[in-house]
């Protein structure tokens, strides 16, 4: 990984085909490149969501999560290689059981709604969930270690907990609760209660 991009537009992806951190060219249509692409999009969301008012928490977890999603990133596009260490998984391990002792529990679905900052951490939870998915395709070809697997299922969960923790912030004078899905059965169990 020690070449460093001088030129953007170089024209050699025109064929269909992209270069890897190991110099190999595949298709851009490859699993390889389509996880790569899926944590490259939801590091993407999570600099949008760093855009937004945020606890101060929250944001340096954000910030270090986005090198993490590098490494994982880097660590896909050369094949055999790591760069994603067992740390990172223990990390984002630690942040939930931190953020889930704040909230009350869940006795209801809740929807991907709220505040903004909670709506768009819902909108990278379910990137992560995609990019999730597209480690584990890959899996099914090709040698991929476990670490970037659990880091993605890890972080969807974090995104979810960090979501009713937006929710909760008010760092906007919107904040409160979680929006709570109605079911037809549980309307129809409060009605006859």
């Amino acid at each position: 990984m020690s070449n460093r991009l001088t030129q953007i537009a170089t024209r050699t992806g025109d064929d269909g085909t992209t270069g890897l951190g190991d110099g190999n060219r595949v298709s851009k249509d490859s699993q390889r490149v389509h996880a790569m692409g899926d944590v490259d999009e939801l590091n993407s969301q999570l600099g949008v969501l760093l855009a937004e008012p945020l606890p101060d928490d929250v944001r340096e977890l954000l910030g270090v999560i986005q090198h993490e999603l590098f490494n994982l990133g880097g660590e896909l596009s050369i094949p055999g290689y790591e760069l994603l260490k067992t740390a990172a998984v223990i990390r984002l391990d630690e942040a939930l059981a931190h953020y889930n002792e704040q909230l009350p529990r869940l006795k209801e679905f809740i929807l991907p709604a709220g505040t903004r900052s909670a709506a768009l951490a819902h909108v990278a939870r379910t990137v992560a969930r995609r990019a999730e998915r597209a480690v584990v395709a890959l899996a099914a070809g090709e040698a991929v270690r476990d670490e970037p697997r659990h880091y993605l299922n890890r972080l969807s969960d974090l995104l979810f907990v960090l979501a009713r923790v937006l929710n909760r912030a008010n760092l906007d004078g919107l904040g409160g609760d979680d929006v709570y899905w109605k079911s037809e059965r549980l309307q129809r169990q409060d009605t006859a209660e």
